[in-house]
């Protein structure tokens, strides 16, 4: 009997477990069911801030759209030429996180015309230009008239509506004959180097130095000679100068590359009587020769072609908005050997 009633127990008992086995699979799947329909939600949640996000980064890449300016240049012709085209690129990659820049050289008025062309089709809005060849008038009036900003540099032309980036060539002349009354005194023999071929640029140096010592150094005599922008030009038409003339305290030479020669044509004459040379431009090897020429006070009246990143800045605040003058014209900075140390490039072509 009593085994009897041991058989009975562990049946219901077996029953029993069965019976709960069974009820825990529909509580497993409602858990499941429960994971899956939160994983949708999540990925619903996800794919959302996915969308926003991209929106957001469209968003913010029409609002931070770059300009784009393009630069035309001179191929290189000299030192000075070269480095407008260096300047320019340098100040462009400097603002690459505003602008979108395409930079051309050219040999003429012809090629820089179809270069504008390109840059029109490009769809530049401003172009910073160097437009040293005569005929670029009615290309760059096309420009302008298309709506799209042009910033001169150094070159004045007849087009409504450019602007103009220079420097100041008269008073170049005035910061020679300070400097060279500075070093001198109100009386000697002066040799001005004047360059009848460069047009206004020679006109307006030579009018600032002319009318400058007139009036503060009236008895200094002043003798002009005519010469190049080459250094080549400035050894050989300063040795005849030499030769001509026995006693010279200073020169108003108005470029640097012409003074390099006039400083070898003094040297290779053995002479010791030159107290000054000036210069004009901003070259790198002549800054250099600043401190090796004790017994000369070597100074050069900046007309830097460093100026052209003035006039890409000009261009970019143009198209900011912001107000700016028709022409800006940069003041004259003297460099000689207590300060060239500041004005050294090692990557500037000139």
């Amino acid at each position: 009997m009593k085994k009897i009633l041991y058989l009975l127990f562990v049946f219901v008992l077996v029953t029993v477990l069965s019976a709960c086995g069974g009820e825990d699979t529909p509580d497993s799947n409602t858990e499941s069911g429960d994971e899956t329909e939160n994983n949708q939600t999540d990925n619903t949640d996800s794919e959302s801030e996915a969308n926003d996000s991209e929106s957001s980064e469209t968003s913010e890449g029409e609002e931070g759209e770059k300009y784009k300016v393009g630069i035309l240049a001179p191929a290189v012709t000299h030192g000075w030429v070269a480095a407008v085209a260096y300047h320019a690129e340098s100040r462009a990659e400097e603002l690459s996180d505003e602008i979108d820049y395409q930079i051309h050289t050219s040999s003429g008025a012809e090629e820089m015309t179809a270069q504008l062309d390109d840059l029109m089709t490009w769809g530049a809005e401003a172009i910073v230009a160097f437009p040293q060849w005569e005929g670029m008038e009615v290309p760059i009036q096309r420009a302008l008239d298309a709506g799209i900003e042009v910033v001169n540099f150094d070159i004045a032309i007849d087009a409504e509506g450019v602007y103009r980036v220079a420097g100041d060539n008269e008073d170049m002349g005035v910061q020679g004959a300070n400097y060279i009354v500075d070093k001198i005194g109100t009386e000697g023999n002066v040799v001005v180097l004047e360059v009848p071929s460069s047009g206004s640029v020679s006109e307006l140096r030579l009018k600032g130095f002319e009318e400058t010592i007139a009036e503060i150094a009236p008895d200094m005599n002043i003798q002009k000679y005519a010469t190049e922008f080459t250094r080549e030009a400035g050894l050989k038409d300063f040795a005849d100068i030499l030769t001509a003339n026995d006693q010279i305290d200073a020169v108003y030479s108005m470029d640097d590359e012409t003074s390099i020669g006039v400083l070898q044509a003094i040297s290779e004459a053995g002479r010791d009587d030159i107290q000054v040379v000036t210069g004009g431009g901003g070259m790198q090897e002549y800054f250099k020769m600043m401190p090796e020429n004790e017994d000369i006070w070597i100074q050069s009246a900046l007309y830097s072609p460093a100026m052209v990143k003035d006039a890409v800045d000009v261009a970019v605040k143009i198209l900011n908005g912001e107000e700016v003058e028709e022409n800006t014209i940069i003041p004259t900075t003297v460099v000689d050997r207590e300060n060239y140390e500041e004005f050294l490039d090692e990557n500037s072509p000139y």
